[in-house]
């Protein structure tokens, strides 16, 4: 007999999901190509990134409002104090990472941003009271050597982006802790729809004091990032509920690969040797993690 209550899940389909996953990350890429687009005088004259930020949430809820309308999904009880700690760290994270964008490369702004796990590893030490074992802080260690090697400190200056983008990592991390938490207790759809909600009124708070009117050129790019972004989220939820952890998360590194590309095609930006090595080793080291992550859920 089927469980009434499991049919409407995901089924497990490995190539789907890895279409998915791909398709997530040449969404995150291009939200991020499109802030820093927003944050130049590309497209006229620079905008505030907290002003991005607030379109990006303002454009999912439109678009998430709108499936929610059609699909009318049941919605269970809502944690709503969780959901405002995940909900202002994922504000602030992609904030900064929006900042970032607009003074280092994509590539390696999206490099520096694969931190995040290994953030969230040390928080859940304190905050889940998790145990680490040597696999792990070896894969950590690996990933901060990574990181300094695009922060570049021995240049003379760590340049200011790339300092925005670390401390975006640092509060995504924390998010993934509240992520976790709310996982278990509500449905994906529903923590998408009131975490873009809840961003909504923080974000709108906030850009009172700096808003200012955007070209026509600028609404479209705004409306891109909110877009993209839901559809990001939604694509990266239902590739994870398709497949293994272990076999999905290898490709949300794309997002790096796409990153460098799009940053080549319209900025003429191409990675350097030191990019390309720094960017390797976070890889390596958040591959080593997540490895060892989905090797710990199997036992």
């Amino acid at each position: 007999m089927i469980d009434p209550s499991k049919s409407n899940l995901p089924t497990h389909n490995p190539r789907l999901a890895m279409i998915l996953m791909i398709c997530a990350t040449a969404f995150i890429a291009a939200t991020t190509l499109l802030a820093k687009a927003l944050g130049t005088d590309t497209l006229g004259s620079p905008l505030h990134p907290v002003q991005i930020t607030h379109a990006r949430f303002l454009f999912a809820v439109l678009s998430l409002g709108s499936a929610a309308l059609i699909l009318r999904p049941q919605f269970a009880d809502v944690d709503l104090k969780l959901h405002v700690k995940r909900t202002t760290c994922g504000a602030a994270g992609v904030t900064l990472m929006f900042a970032a964008a607009a003074y280092i490369p994509l590539a390696d702004a999206t490099a520096i941003s694969f931190l995040n796990p290994v953030f969230a590893m040390v928080f859940a030490i304190f905050l889940l009271g998790e145990k680490i074992g040597p696999i792990r802080w070896c894969a950590a260690g690996i990933a901060m050597i990574g990181a300094l090697i695009l922060l570049r400190p021995v240049s003379g200056a760590i340049a200011p982006g790339a300092l925005l983008a670390l401390g975006a990592a640092l509060i995504l991390g924390l998010e993934i802790i509240f992520i976790k938490r709310l996982s278990g207790k509500e449905a994906p759809f529903q923590i998408l729809l009131v975490n873009n909600a809840i961003g909504l009124v923080i974000a709108t708070l906030a850009v009172v004091f700096i808003w200012e009117p955007p070209t026509i050129q600028q609404w479209f790019a705004l409306a891109g990032v909110g877009v993209l972004m839901a559809a990001a989220q939604t694509c990266f939820l239902n590739s994870m509920a398709r497949a293994d952890a272990s076999f999905v998360v290898p490709f949300s590194y794309g997002t790096l690969l796409f990153a460098a590309l799009y940053d080549a095609l319209i900025f003429g930006v191409i990675p350097t040797s030191v990019s390309l090595l720094g960017a390797g080793i976070i890889i390596a080291g958040a591959a080593l993690l997540a490895w060892r992550q989905a090797l710990s859920t199997k036992v």
